[in-house]
């Protein structure tokens, strides 16, 4: 039979704030996290700006003497993963560490840190490379890192699917509960790579906005007059618990995880299908998981990168929903936070389970001028109260990979 799996603890490390609670009051409030690079010099790119954590403080989750082997994504994972589990009041021990497991996924990886060592190498020669620079820079360390401070000993493993990271980190965790391979889970996606490198490669495969003159109100998914995407860093992390136990020990139960799909488009390295096709097949698919029926949906938190593929979106959203898609409502937090890469599932996931525990969808900022083949209801600019029994957050990926969680209110 399989095992229930709800949500009990939450962590996030945004370009809206460094808690939950900073970033979600930032949502609802509409609010920007995008402003013009600090990290270096960009005058001279085709973009200058950015959604970049500020104020982030990680003496306040890591010793200092382990900082020097950790890149700033590994950093973020580790305090939003210790913020999730202070906020579900879970305690690993010997009696349960066998049974607490963490998949903690990165897109790319350390790449700020290759590119520092990489000039090192060539200026300074060989001998100055830190025996450190590969746990700092390989994706999986952010799992690791979190096992070993919490002595969570189940599965650890890492996933690394571009955008659909964190996404995929969620649903995989699910599963293994389900599965009953462990009772907890410590599961989302982290990503760092606001630095030359990534920059120059994203600006030169047009895949970001150019609008450096008016950075607030770049990000604009849906609109007809958005140009690409921003980019974004930081983490979100979630504590996934079997059911029974977290009621048995009265934990605060945000929703339920009820559902999970993924599929791949088998079509282009970076672009959707037209019709949205492997988007469509993996919402349906996780809906048939969740033994849901598409009149069941009251939000979905789109993908919705401020790309041609947010039109691509909305075609397979209407595929799979047909007419219940004019009623439901669909948003992208991007519009706010930027486009966190491995990280997007990860804290889009929360602001979903938010939704569902507070009644309230989130807006689309910066939604001036729908495309015409965007005809949805996006909870334009300003957020709206609304009961949300259940919902979707999408999450689709370069390589053609996609992931589709569905949450409720508890069941019963």
């Amino acid at each position: 039979m399989r095992r229930r799996v709800v949500v009990t603890g939450l962590g996030m490390i945004s370009p809206l704030g460094n808690s939950v609670a900073e970033t979600w009051e930032g949502i609802k409030a509409g609010k920007s996290g995008v402003s013009p690079i600090t990290r270096f010099d960009a005058k001279d790119y085709p973009v200058t700006f950015a959604a970049e954590v500020r104020g982030f403080d990680p003496l306040k989750w890591i010793p200092k003497k382990e900082l020097k082997k950790m890149d700033l994504f590994i950093q973020y994972a580790i305090g939003s993963a210790l913020m999730a589990i202070e906020d579900s009041g879970l305690k690993i021990d010997d009696s349960n560490a066998e049974n607490v497991g963490v998949i903690v996924g990165s897109g790319i990886g350390g790449l700020p840190v290759i590119e520092e060592y990489h000039k090192i190498l060539l200026e300074k020669g060989p001998r100055r490379v830190t025996p450190f620079f590969i746990p700092m820079v390989i994706n999986n360390m952010a799992s690791g890192n979190i096992s070993i401070m919490t002595g969570a000993k189940g599965p650890n493993s890492c996933v690394t699917t571009a955008c659909a990271t964190g996404s995929h980190a969620i649903g995989d965790s699910m599963r293994i509960i389900a599965r009953g391979e462990a009772d907890v889970m410590i599961c989302g996606g982290a990503e760092s790579v606001i630095c030359p490198t990534a920059v120059a490669g994203f600006a030169a495969a047009r895949a970001l906005s150019t609008r450096n003159d008016d950075p607030t109100r770049a990000s604009r998914p849906f609109d007809r007059d958005r140009d690409g995407f921003v980019l974004g860093e930081g983490a979100g992390v979630i504590v996934l618990e079997e059911y029974e136990r977290a009621r048995n020990r009265g934990a605060k139960i945000y929703c339920e995880v009820v559902g999970y799909a993924m599929t791949g488009d088998a079509y282009h390295m970076t672009s959707p299908p037209p019709e949205g096709e492997g988007a469509a097949r993996c919402m349906a698919k996780a809906l048939k998981d969740a033994g849901l029926r598409p009149e069941n949906i009251d939000y979905i938190n789109a993908h919705g990168t401020s790309t041609i593929a947010d039109a691509i979106e909305s075609k397979a959203v209407k595929t799979v929903f047909g007419e219940h898609a004019y009623k439901l409502a669909m948003s992208s937090t991007k519009s706010m936070t930027g486009h966190l890469l491995g990280a997007a599932g990860g804290i889009e996931a929360i602001f979903t389970a938010k939704a569902i525990e507070e009644g309230i969808l989130p807006p689309t900022t910066n939604l001036d001028n729908n495309d015409p083949e965007c005809d949805l209801f996006y909870v334009p600019n300003k957020m709206v109260r609304r009961d949300v029994n259940a919902a979707l957050s999408n999450s689709f990926g370069f390589g053609g990979t996609n992931a589709t969680i569905v949450m409720s209110k508890p069941r019963g």
